[in-house]
């Protein structure tokens, strides 16, 4: 293993900047605050806050972030004047990043200023901020497509005017690592910082060939959120640097999946189920040969062990899976098969796959069940279900069961009517167990509007979670079929 980096890699996050302006996503003050102290948690660097001169919502939750007390500084995106430098002052922020146009396109184009009014603008504002008390990384966009003599010439004169740190910024995505090693280490007179968007999927590259020619600070966004295509994952770069480079990073990674699924809950920005790291497939094995090899020895068919970046390994049953998985799974849901029964359970399960079916716990369970003649009684039984929804009236569900025996009644309001649905089954049942929602997820089978929906549902109740599946022409019959049949199975193994 080869270190690359002579010194401690700085983390700039600028997921509640750059990663907010990915489309459709608008946070809370709240919201922001809750992000930036989870990653202060990890152990990030600078937190860039915000835009102060955005908006009132902004300068609330640049506040809320600098009074926090935080160990992370908190900074503020600004441009070249003294107005947005004033409101970010007033913030009591620690830093700004000032955002300087280099490219004669965008010099040109975008402000339509020479490169001469430009450089006069930049160091009159940098001039300013120190003198607000300020923090300056002083950052040229568009680099990568500026004339690189007058972006040097720049640079050094945003230092020798106070500038205290530098950040190339590769605005559309269009560097090479082998650019990158031509053009940086002319720039590394100060500390100086990569700021890398993914348009060509080139960002998590360019990072770190900057981060081996000079550059000590990586500015990152958690899941790689950000405009168009995103910017360089958080994530990515952590693990990058601690596994394959051997470089220690300061950052607390088993933490970091905990942070990417509270980011994505607050942006609303699903996670590619593939993505490294944090993605649903992870750490997660199907195939019989990688399962197998899996549950001999990790190392087999995974770089490392999920709980360092604070997962868990899931073996899910399907099409692919061999007797070694299936009978992992089957020990560890309580049921203890012989031989002959085994291979019939197998048979089984591979049959739904065969039929295009993800295979549920459930389904498992009920197959295992069956092949080993078990007879059970479900916990729950549901006698009715009533749900009241429309433009003018608050979503509101009421249910009643049978819960060991004994009737029960919930009821409860949601943002839609099966969020209220699956609320009030929730309620129905929260004297007995506290069970959680953990995944929600719906496919039409057919189209047109009398498809058959396939709604698959993730329950947690303590450390145990399960998987279950409804499936009917009607969504909310679908969704309670699936939570009862998950709940059911959850309150039986106990």
């Amino acid at each position: 293993m080869i270190a690359l980096f002579s010194e401690k890699i700085r983390f700039f996050d600028t997921t509640l900047r750059d990663g907010e302006q990915t489309p459709g996503v608008s946070l809370t003050p709240a919201e922001k605050l809750e992000i930036a102290t989870a990653l202060n948690r990890i152990g990030i660097d600078v937190i860039e806050a915000g835009s102060a001169a955005a908006s009132e919502g902004e300068r609330e939750a640049i506040r809320l972030i600098a009074d926090a007390g935080l160990h992370a500084e908190c900074c503020c995106y600004v441009r070249a004047l003294a107005h947005d430098i004033d409101l970010a002052a007033d913030c009591g922020v620690d830093s700004v990043h000032m955002v300087i146009p280099v490219s004669d396109l965008h010099i040109a184009k975008k402000l339509g200023k020479t490169r001469e009014k430009v450089w006069e603008m930049a160091l009159e504002a940098v001039v300013y901020a120190k003198e607000r008390g300020l923090v300056v990384e002083f950052s040229g966009e568009d680099a990568s497509r500026a004339d690189q003599a007058f972006l040097g010439s720049l640079f050094a004169a945003a230092v020798e005017h106070g500038a205290d740190r530098l950040c190339f910024c590769d605005t559309v995505g269009l560097l090479t690592p082998e650019r990158v090693a031509g053009v940086l280490p002319p720039l590394c007179g100060a500390p100086l910082s990569i700021h890398c968007h993914d348009d060509l999927g080139f960002a998590l590259a360019n990072t770190f060939a900057a981060l081996k020619h000079g550059a000590t600070c990586a500015h990152v966004t958690v899941n790689g959120l950000g405009e168009r295509a995103g910017n360089t994952p958080l994530e990515e770069v952590v693990m990058a640097c601690e596994v394959l480079y051997g470089t220690p990073t300061g950052i607390e990674t088993t933490q970091l999946y905990h942070l990417s699924s509270l980011v994505s809950r607050l942006t609303r920005v699903e996670l590619p189920t593939n993505k490294a790291i944090v993605g649903a497939m992870a750490f997660t094995h199907e195939s019989g040969i990688h399962a197998h090899g899996v549950l001999r020895d990790s190392s087999t068919y995974e770089p490392i062990k999920p709980e360092i970046v604070g997962r868990k390994r899931r073996i899910i049953l399907g099409k692919h899976s061999g007797s070694a998985s299936v009978l992992a799974a089957l020990n560890e849901m309580g049921y203890e098969p012989d031989p002959a029964q085994l291979r019939e359970i197998v048979g089984r399960i591979k049959e739904l796959g065969d039929e295009g079916k993800r295979i549920t716990d459930a389904d498992v369970m009920a197959i295992a069940e069956t092949v080993l003649s078990l007879a059970t009684e479900p916990v729950l039984d549901l006698r009715q279900f009533t749900v009241v929804s429309g433009s003018n009236a608050i979503p509101t569900a009421s249910v009643t069961l049978q819960v060991y025996g004994n009737e029960v009644t919930g009821a409860s309001t949601g943002t839609g009517p099966v969020d209220a649905a699956i609320k009030a089954l929730q309620n129905s049942v929260a004297a007995v167990a506290d069970i959680r929602l953990e995944d929600y997820h719906v496919d039409a089978i057919t189209g047109g509007t009398e498809a058959m929906v396939d709604v698959l549902v993730k329950l947690r109740r303590d450390g145990d979670v399960i998987t279950s599946r409804g499936a009917r022409t009607d969504i909310i019959t679908a969704s309670v079929e699936a939570v009862i049949n998950g709940m059911n199975r959850l309150l039986r193994s106990r």
